[in-house]
């Protein structure tokens, strides 16, 4: 492991064992998984503690040991497309997953001895948990080194002073009086509640700043001025693995599953002339922002490569909001599926451009491959408008 700070290396220890905890959602299981791959690689026995809700294949992973846990989240998890709200289903899962993963970890120590315990940064509670049960906890975030950043000086907590903003604002144009570059619809893009939002900001960072180390999935040369940054104000190992994609492909993590008959429709397609379209896995648009999008892709007259997920599109199952006969217009040019291979497509040489909705791993994705983007963000750290 690559640090701009000093640990011992755990290759040097006789505890060969680590354990992992993602977050269960697919753009944080994703380089969970990647990461747990790129450790077995270098000797060590990886055991994946997940919570039952969007949990992985483990059969897909015959290599690694899986201990599922109760979650309670599958009796909320309905109400995610209704709700814009990252923070309260965060803060659930902080809370409701504490006495489930303390009983699995301590049943684990107590089989055999484990180096440490990596665990998303996004559940904050582990810290505790893993100080109480005397394990070193090193994080893994998901999102970039700036996001961070940002996070770490937006004035959520009550230390700085939250945002006053509500859903009910009117004159989502005016200036933030904290922050006056920030327009008032850009905090609403972030987060519809802003105190919610600043209890997971504020416990999270807190608790990255107590393990025992930080994981990026990022490289130097991309964020070379953020990493020099968070050495100062995080005073813990900050280790640079990524671009995880380059080790290892997500495609067996995927939780929705993928259409690769599209991969022998690029083939017919000309170099570079196939727009590829697709907002990630968890980011959600209205029907008239769905059918900006279909208009769009009419106009241009090239072949495009347009993902929807089921559920998408607030109130509608799927493709319900198309214009008028819009596939029959667009024939073969045009291809609609439920979810792709993405890295097979961005390195596709058929694949022109990407427009995405900038979740970390599409845009590591996508700048690894060299194919230009268009930048459509939607919400939490993605946070401009349509």
């Amino acid at each position: 492991m690559e640090s701009n700070g000093s640990v011992t290396n755990l290759r040097s220890t006789s505890c060969r064992r680590i354990i992992l905890f993602p977050l269960p959602f697919q753009g944080h299981i994703n380089p969970m998984l990647q990461l747990a791959n790129i450790l077995h690689t270098r000797g060590f026995k990886i055991t994946v503690i997940h919570a039952q809700y969007n949990s992985s294949n483990p059969s897909n992973y015959p290599h690694f040991t899986f201990k599922p846990i109760k979650d309670g989240f599958s009796e909320i998890a309905d109400q995610l497309s209704d709700n814009p709200d990252a923070s309260y289903f965060l803060n659930y899962l902080n809370k409701s997953c504490v006495d489930p993963f303390r009983d699995c970890l301590a049943g684990l120590l107590a089989e055999e001895t484990v180096a440490c315990v990596i665990t998303d940064a996004g559940f904050y509670f582990a810290q505790a948990v893993a100080d109480d049960l005397k394990l070193p906890r090193i994080v893994l975030r998901t999102s970039s080194v700036g996001c961070v950043l940002a996070y770490d000086v937006l004035p959520f907590n009550s230390k700085k002073g939250c945002f006053n903003v509500t859903k009910q604002d009117s004159d989502y144009e005016a200036s933030v009086t904290e922050y006056p570059i920030l327009k008032f619809k850009d905090i609403v893009k972030i987060t519809t509640n802003p105190h919610g939002m600043g209890d997971f900001v504020t416990n999270m960072l807190n608790q990255m700043k107590a393990s025992s180390g930080i994981i990026w999935n990022t490289f130097k040369e991309l964020e070379e001025s953020a990493l020099e940054t968070i050495s100062q104000d995080f005073q813990v190992p900050s280790f640079t693995l990524g671009p995880f994609n380059k080790y290892f492909p997500a495609s067996s993590s995927s939780l929705i599953e993928q259409d690769r008959t599209i991969l022998k429709w690029l083939d017919k397609q000309p170099p570079k002339s196939v727009v590829y379209v697709s907002f990630g896995s968890g980011a959600y648009i209205t029907e008239s922002e769905f059918q900006e999008v279909a208009h769009g892709l009419a106009n241009i007259e090239l072949p495009f490569l347009w993902v929807v997920r089921p559920g998408m599109v607030a109130g509608s199952e799927r493709l319900e909001a198309l214009p008028e006969k819009f596939q029959e217009r667009m024939g073969d040019r045009g291809r609609i599926v439920k979810w792709s291979p993405q890295q097979e497509v961005l390195a596709h040489p058929a694949t022109g451009c990407f427009w995405t909705h900038n979740g970390w791993n599409s845009t590591l994705e996508s700048i690894c491959e060299g194919v230009p983007m268009i930048c459509s963000p939607c919400f939490v750290d993605q946070t401009q408008d349509m």
